[in-house]
Formats: C-alpha cells, sequence, structure tokens
C-alpha cells in the first residue's frame, strides 16, 4: 500500500504546552456512555460493537487460532484506539462546520477508488486497512471519509501537514473544536485533553486517520 496519500498529521510540541481540555469525568453522570461529545453519546454498547467488528474481522482474516490470539495479543489497546477514534470523528465535524468545510459523497467514493487502485482491488484494501488500521471492513467507508475531512481542513486552513507548524494549526482547529463541544469521558477508558506529544485525544491512544506520513497528500480530492 503506497503511503504517499496519506494526509500527513506532524504534531507540534507547542500544542503541548496548552492545557488540557478535560480531565475524565465520572461515569454515574452519563450511565452506560463512553463519552458524550457535546449533545450526542458515544454508549459502551456502540463502542463494544465496534470492537467487536475488529475482532471478528480479524478472526476471519487469521489462519488459525494461535494467529487470531497474536493478532488479539497485539492489538491489545484496540478498545481506547477506538473510542479515541469515535470521539475524534465528532470533533473533526464540529471542526469542519467552524471552518466551513464540506465533503460530499462523490470526493469519498473518488478517494476510495484511487486508493483500491493503488491497493489492487476493494478486497485488498479492506485487508490493508484491517491490519495495519484495525479498521473493520463494514467501517472502511467512515475511516475513509474522515480521511478527506482531514485533507479538505488541513487544505482550509492552510496548514502544511508536513510541518511543525501545519500541525500546531490543523490540532488548534481541533483544540477548539472539542472545548466548543465539550467532551466527557467515562474514567474508565482514561482522560481526554492534549497529550505531551501534542495530539489531542485519550492518552497513548492511536486512531487510523492520525498518523505521520514522510511525504503530504500529493493529490487532493477533486
Amino acid at each position: 500500500m503506497h503511503r504517499r496519500r496519506r494526509t500527513a498529521l506532524v504534531l507540534s510540541a507547542a500544542i503541548a504546552a496548552a492545557a488540557p481540555l478535560l480531565t475524565a469525568c465520572g461515569s454515574d453522570a452519563h450511565p452506560g456512555a463512553a463519552a458524550v461529545v457535546g449533545s450526542e453519546r458515544i454508549t459502551v454498547a456502540q463502542l463494544e460493537n465496534r470492537v467487536n467488528d475488529v475482532r471478528t474481522a480479524q478472526r476471519a482474516a487469521s489462519g488459525d487460532d494461535a494467529q487470531y490470539q497474536r493478532l488479539v495479543a497485539q492489538t491489545g489497546t484496540l478498545t481506547r484506539n477506538t473510542l479515541n477514534g469515535m470521539v475524534l470523528e465528532k470533533v473533526l465535524d464540529r471542526a469542519l462546520e467552524d471552518a466551513g468545510v464540506t465533503v460530499t459523497r462523490k470526493e469519498v467514493q473518488k478517494y476510495r477508488s484511487d486508493l483500491e487502485h493503488e491497493a489492487g482491488g476493494s478486497e485488498a484494501l479492506e485487508a490493508a486497512w484491517l491490519q495495519q488500521y484495525n479498521v473493520a471492513p463494514e467501517h472502511l467507508e467512515e475511516s475513509l471519509r474522515s480521511d478527506v475531512e482531514v485533507q479538505k481542513l488541513a487544505t482550509a486552513l492552510g496548514a502544511d501537514m508536513n510541518s511543525p507548524e501545519g500541525g500546531t494549526v490543523f490540532w488548534k482547529a481541533m483544540a477548539d473544536a472539542s472545548e466548543k463541544l465539550g467532551v466527557d469521558l467515562n474514567p474508565r477508558y482514561g482522560s481526554w485533553g492534549v497529550a505531551q506529544d501534542g495530539r489531542l485525544g485519550l492518552a497513548d491512544s492511536k486512531t487510523p486517520w492520525v498518523r505521520e506520513v514522510t511525504r503530504a497528500t500529493q493529490q487532493q480530492p477533486t
């Protein structure tokens, strides 16, 4: 899988000095919720269903139970990473709204088509996203849409994502959107804020579309 098309989300040390946006709030305030973002709830059941989708896909892709168990062991933070992504998706929606940026289905379809061509087909792309980013096939479209959204938001902000300055601009917009929404996280999953490395989200969590690459996106959606 060529990585030249991936958006470079280079994190800036400048953001690391910012105060955390929120520390974990008591789960009793929102029973059954993994997180509340603005007025929207991400329930524990929704989170578990998303994680189970990944585990089901991993099992299907594994040659035997031993291989599957190795995959599970290698992705022990899957639940936290998944929740991190689900919250960031909602924060990204708000950042897009604030910037006046919209993404069409046609843009996402074009992006997916290009990636499928590079990967060698739809099934190959699904397998690559499952292996590299722990994205189940049924959630691939959402992940790709987030990619396009990040690309367009960075462009609208004038953020060069290969530079520390560009990372600062991008994550400042995300931090502002997060603060406006308010993120109430169930403490069993950790705390939400700006980490020491400048990343907005759950501490030590990773998200498919939050990743660094060596080159900027060469081709923006049209």
